[in-house]
């Protein structure tokens, strides 16, 4: 009996072993995978700030949980199985799909850059009177939403590619522990960011001078910064579109794009550094994303019609 326990627990610590390294090797290919995604990671952060901006203070924290929980569920309920699925039988399938989600980020960005230069509006804007504040919130988390579902496709696409020769298994702890860490250091720092005004007024009303000199600075601050948050949020859109764009193209065999990009980027990069190479390919994916949204934009509301002829 007790030689009979002492294997089984002989057992049991192999088994744990096992475990924990398949643990640890999950960990270090989730932390490479999400080393590869930050570039989306600091877009899917600015962007967001955006959909609370105008909103009751006392909205803004449960507006970006529902968020939260919306892109959870994008991540984990939608992309996962279909990353899975995708990678597992029809691998072709995921370039197709990056270019169609690219393109409808451009689309995105260009019709933001075009209501401000006056070339009309397209459903209501922070200009508008709200007339309804819960279609108007239910409204922004469901905007807030469609455009995460893209930005976490892409996520989970950059994610996917660097465990591509893992097991199934692997390929799924991977996209389920980055999908977690990604949604949680986004929307952790999306909430601190609209709460940040809160802080400096509860700052300023305490005794120290310090703090309240401290507050003050958050008062004065944090309208800017949500301003700020919002043009790159609009900017980031449109980069990442137009490289989501070029890339796709790149890997369907057409090079149009993806080849002068490239090589500005070389000569920059040869001539200035590194910073300014990557900035270079940076503003050249932003100029793509802003023509190509442009178009689609136009065709969409001057050729088709949509969204053309709404109440403000």
């Amino acid at each position: 009996m007790p030689s009979g326990l002492v294997a089984l627990l002989d057992d049991i610590s192999v088994i744990a072993k096992a475990a924990s390294a398949s643990i640890d090797d999950v960990a270090v290919a989730a932390g490479r995978a999400g080393t590869k995604t930050a570039g989306v990671v600091i877009d899917d952060a600015a962007v967001t700030p955006s959909y609370v901006t105008g909103l009751s203070p006392a909205r803004e924290l449960p507006i970006i949980w529902r968020i939260t929980k919306g892109s959870l569920k994008n991540k984990l309920v939608f992309l996962l199985p279909a990353a899975l699925l995708l990678s597992e039988f029809l691998p072709q399938a995921i370039v197709g799909l990056l270019l169609l989600g690219g393109s409808f980020l451009a689309y995105e960005g260009a019709e933001k850059v075009m209501e401000k230069l006056g070339f009309g509006k397209h459903g209501e804007t922070l200009e508008d009177e709200i007339t309804d504040p819960v279609a108007f919130e239910n409204e922004r988390v469901g905007g807030a939403i469609r455009t995460d579902f893209i930005l976490s496709a892409e996520i989970m696409a950059i994610a996917l590619a660097e465990v591509a020769t893992e097991s199934l298994v692997m390929r799924g702890a991977v996209l389920a522990m980055v999908a977690v860490a990604v949604t949680v250091a986004v929307y952790g720092a999306v909430g601190l960011i609209v709460k940040l005004d809160d802080i400096g007024l509860h700052l300023t009303e305490k005794a120290s001078k310090a703090a309240q000199s401290f507050g003050r600075f958050l008062l004065h601050f944090v309208p800017k910064l949500l301003v700020t948050l919002s043009v790159v949020g609009t900017v980031a859109m449109l980069w990442v579109g137009g490289h989501i764009v070029v890339d796709s193209l790149h890997k369907l065999g057409w090079d149009g794009l993806y080849g002068p990009i490239h090589a500005a980027e070389h000569a920059v990069h040869e001539m200035a550094g590194g910073v300014l190479g990557w900035l270079t390919a940076t503003t050249l994916s932003a100029i793509v994303g802003l023509i190509l949204g442009a178009i689609i934009a136009f065709v969409l509301h001057k050729v088709l019609g949509v969204g053309e002829g709404e109440e403000h």
